[in-house]
């Protein structure tokens, strides 16, 4: 899977969720959605946890910590 940013990944969580809720779905098709979703989820978790990094990182030097 190619690296979505933030807002796309999102944006695609989002229809997942709406495919998998609707309950139409093959069974072989939602599994492979809750996969690629499962895959996103950690993507963002990724680039969230990256962004706190450096705003901690950007406060500690504005603090003069470091």
């Amino acid at each position: 899977m190619s690296e979505f940013n933030y807002e796309a990944a999102i944006e695609r969580l989002e229809e997942i969720v709406e495919s998998l809720e609707s309950g139409e779905l093959p069974l072989e098709e939602s599994m492979k959605l809750f996969e690629e979703g499962t895959e996103l989820s950690e993507n963002c978790y990724r680039i969230l946890k990256n962004a706190e990094q450096k705003i901690s990182y950007i406060s500690k030097i504005e603090q003069g910590e470091i």
